[in-house]
């Protein structure tokens, strides 16, 4: 089940990969903490997220992108010669928890739009789709798809 989340507009610090999504993606995610960590970005209670920028029913495996973020307070200095800057749009999300397994994430995925629509959401396109990794969740096994709804 879904619940509804205001998700502000933020300042991010990302990696990004370009090519098929998989095993790829967590090893960006571990570059990421490492870069975060050395620059005393990375707390107890910090998220990463995950973006995948292309539908890969739609884009070449090879041409597909997956940024790994963190947001970052508006003052902090983000060095790194991989490192870039962005900003994540703000807005309503429906949020849903999700085991924190392959297999989960793919039949959450695959049923991710029909189920919204099911409850009454329209999908906003206009901004993307994340996956949010907390660290209290995580320690439970979860993880967050949180989706820009209308």
């Amino acid at each position: 089940m879904f619940t509804l989340e205001e998700i502000p507009e933020s300042r991010i610090a990302y990696l990004r990969h370009t090519g098929p999504y998989g095993a790829a993606n967590r090893i960006l995610m571990e570059r990421l903490k490492s870069w975060a960590a050395a620059h005393d970005l990375l707390r107890a209670d910090t998220a990463v997220l995950g973006i995948a920028r292309d539908d890969p029913a739609r884009t070449p495996p090879d041409a597909c992108r997956y940024d790994t973020c963190l947001l970052v307070a508006d003052g902090a200095e983000i060095r790194g010669p991989e490192i870039r800057e962005g900003r994540l749009a703000g807005g309503r999300h429906a949020v849903l928890a999700v085991a924190h397994t392959g297999e989960a994430l793919g039949q959450a995925w695959a049923g991710l739009f029909a189920n919204l629509a099911a409850h009454g959401f329209a999908f906003d396109g206009a901004r993307p789709v994340l996956e949010r990794y907390r660290p209290s969740l995580l320690a439970r096994h979860l993880c967050e798809i949180c989706v820009p709804v209308h």
